[in-house]
């Protein structure tokens, strides 16, 4: 048993061997049982990015039974970020004077019009990648000449923290900071996701980042009103097999509910602390979705008290619906309808070094994945 298991477990991201072997071997002896509950395959849905990514940097994929896929969800920041939203960012970067600071991710989802902002940079534009928005706001403070603005996107995760960042610059006065609030929110995307009649999704991994912020009651209805499995799940590759059968149990009991394996780190109510501040700085708005359009009551805006800070309004930067690149799957990928593998472009034309599409930029996108790691 330990020699095989070395020989399949050669990652070392596999803490336990040993462990990894009887997780998968009880899943091996579930899937088949579910499976038949589900018309043939059982399709479940790591909703995070981080997860996409620790299952192919494991080799997992490979390691599970045939009746059972893993499907990519729309997890991944940059990825859902519309390509309307990006061209805002791009009109942002091209004003005289201003600042742009970003994470990394950022740099390389190129606008309707093939640009990015590593183009943009190129081109004059100041572009500057930061570990924090607190660093553009340090920024803001050293420079009070020149407008620093920081590109926000996101899901309930990240919002406090760019929340915080905002009303730290309220307090010192600043007047020349400001971000935008292209943020995201979980369960009104399961929501949208369980709501399309070509949905065949039979189960979901839920993100243990977002969950540790929100807790575990927003997902409720999705167990109750859909009755479809959900597991709150950590990252490490032994939560991911525990999360796995966890659901595979659910499917074959008939009794879907919300359970959490990453209890180490979430719990039902969340992060009060970090909710009262998301509650503050923005409020529950329609967003746009790469690929999907505007949807209701699935993203946030700064609130009254911080409108101010709001850079697409303090430069009045419109948006404007723009199409998808040409050939790019990632749309369909987000939302469970495609793999990597089924995009003409993967690997192709489109690669790291040359990305169409978000979801080969981020270095949580699916495609990006799939191409270091193998699908």
């Amino acid at each position: 048993m330990k020699t095989a298991a070395r020989g399949r477990f050669s990652s070392p991201l596999w803490r336990d061997r040993a462990l990894a072997a009887s997780a998968l071997s009880e899943i091996a002896r579930l899937a088949p049982s579910a499976a038949a509950k589900t018309g043939g395959r059982v399709n479940f849905m790591e909703v995070c990015g981080t997860h996409t990514m620790a299952i192919a940097a494991s080799g997992m994929r490979g390691l599970l039974p045939k009746e059972l896929r893993m499907l990519s969800g729309p997890g991944c920041p940059v990825c859902v970020t519309s390509q309307g939203d990006i061209d805002r960012v791009l009109a942002l970067a091209a004003i005289p004077g201003i600042i742009i600071t970003t994470f990394g991710d950022m740099l390389k989802v190129k606008g309707s019009k093939g640009l990015d902002l590593h183009s943009a940079r190129e081109r004059g534009a100041d572009v500057r990648v930061v570990y924090s928005p607190l660093d553009a706001v340090a920024l803001a403070a050293a420079e009070p000449e020149r407008e620093v603005v920081f590109i926000g996107v996101g899901f309930e995760t990240t919002a406090p923290v760019i929340g915080g960042a905002v009303v730290r610059a309220k307090k010192l006065g600043l007047k020349n900071f400001s971000s935008t609030a292209f943020f995201k929110l979980v369960p009104p995307a399961l929501e949208l996701l369980l709501s399309d009649p070509e949905n065949k999704i039979h189960g979901f991994m839920l993100p243990g980042h977002v969950s540790a912020i929100i807790g575990t009651g927003p997902y409720r209805f999705v167990a109750e009103k859909y009755r479809v499995p959900c597991v709150v799940t950590g990252f490490e590759p032994l939560d991911i097999l525990a999360g796995i059968n966890m659901l595979l149990k659910q499917v074959i009991s008939g009794k879907p509910r919300v359970e959490d394996e990453y209890f180490r780190a979430v719990r039902q109510d969340g992060n009060p602390a970090a909710l009262k501040l998301m509650r503050e700085v923005f409020s529950v708005s329609a967003a746009s979705w790469r690929a999907i359009g505007a949807v209701k009551n699935t993203g946030l805006v700064f609130s009254g008290a911080y409108a101010s800070f709001d850079a697409v309004k303090r430069f009045k930067i419109k948006y404007a619906e723009a199409p998808e690149p040409k050939g790019c799957l990632c749309g369909k990928i987000l939302l469970g309808k495609a793999l990597p593998s089924d995009c003409r472009l993967f690997g192709k034309a489109c690669t790291p070094s040359n990305a169409v599409g978000p979801c080969m930029v981020s270095s949580e996108g699916a495609c990006a994945a799939w191409v270091k790691y193998g699908g």
